[in-house]
């Protein structure tokens, strides 16, 4: 049985700066994400950890550090990350970025969420049980990029559901939320000078423009809890509500 990998690579030629990801099958009837590199190909599995390891017999590595956490915690103890630990952790990190970034390539946004929402509840834990204020910082600084990402897919995902003001909502709180890390993280830095906040800002413009969208449900919403119109409040509650129950379609 031949060990190379030619016959991944015939017929797929590497491009520079574009994310080149598809979905394959593999030997034992499995799919499989395969992600080109300029060097060949990486495979990812599309459910669980992307290599499909389960490390100490968990489903992630972040699940195996929280069970560690909940064991010290329950024993009284503080529970830090040792070297080992922050070294396997970067690498789950890495194999999430990955996959996040070929769902993005390949149109699966729910998942695109679902990965980077793996990724910010494992970088919480992180900065909550790290070794060191240099660690935490060097993780940290990744946040706003992993917003992002999880912005754009939740956006997308809403568009392709053909609800336009849910997407319009999803940019607006992704960039809430990289604003309030932006600040917490450099409170001397001005958010209003970071490049993701200013494509997320175009990314709205687009959609607006393109489906012809005012202001959204939400939007009036916030308004009047502002105003304190709490009667319009409540309107504006029960048709979300029921804009999200109908879903994409719905009347």
């Amino acid at each position: 049985m031949s060990r190379d990998i030619d016959g991944a690579l015939a017929g797929w030629e590497y491009k520079p700066d574009v994310v080149q990801a598809r979905v394959v099958e593999a030997a034992d009837g499995r799919d499989v994400i395969q992600l080109r590199l300029d060097l060949g190909v990486l495979q990812l599995e599309l459910s669980g950890r992307p290599d499909g390891r389960r490390p100490h017999g968990y489903r992630t590595y972040f699940d195996h550090l929280k069970a560690k956490a909940t064991a010290a915690g329950v024993a009284g103890k503080t529970f830090a990350l040792d070297p080992e630990q922050c070294e396997e952790a970067d690498r789950e990190f890495m194999q999430y970025y990955h996959r996040r970034v070929c769902w993005l390539a390949l149109s699966e946004y729910d998942r695109a969420v679902a990965d980077a929402d793996h990724t910010l509840a494992f970088m919480d834990f992180v900065r909550d049980h790290s070794p060191g204020e240099e660690f935490t910082r060097a993780h940290e600084q990744y946040r706003g990029f992993v917003l992002f990402h999880r912005t754009q897919a939740a956006a997308a995902a809403r568009a392709a559901a053909d609800d336009p003001e849910g997407a319009i909502d999803a940019v607006r709180d992704g960039a809430a939320r990289i604003r309030r890390h932006l600040t917490g993280f450099d409170p001397e830095a001005d958010p209003d000078d970071d490049p993701l906040l200013a494509q997320l800002g175009r990314l709205e413009t687009e959609i607006r423009e393109r489906h012809e969208v005012g202001e959204t449900l939400q939007e009036k919403l916030d308004r009047a809890v502002a105003d304190e119109d709490y009667e319009a409040a409540a309107r504006l509650r029960d048709a979300i509500k029921g804009r999200r129950t109908r879903g994409p379609g719905g009347a």
